[in-house]
């Protein structure tokens, strides 16, 4: 699971994410961290429409190449 102060950085660079949630890059949710608590995470998508995902699933920096794979957790 991802972390606050992973995710307090992320939120406060601006930078976009992407979230894997499968093994299928066509699912994957890309945007910007906005809000989060305990159990999910809020992320605005380039349309301006927001998410709430579980905090269980894999968060990267989009700019970096895609890791496939689930956290152990959602397995």
């Amino acid at each position: 699971m991802i972390s606050d102060t992973e995710l307090d950085a992320l939120r406060l660079s601006g930078e976009k994410v992407r979230v894997v949630r499968d093994e299928l890059e066509a699912n994957d949710v890309i945007g910007i961290v906005v809000a989060w608590d305990d159990e999910q995470v809020l992320i605005r998508r380039q349309n301006r429409r927001v998410v709430k995902l579980d905090r269980r699933y894999r968060y990267q920096l989009f700019s970096e190449p895609r890791q496939s794979g689930l956290s152990d957790e959602l397995k």
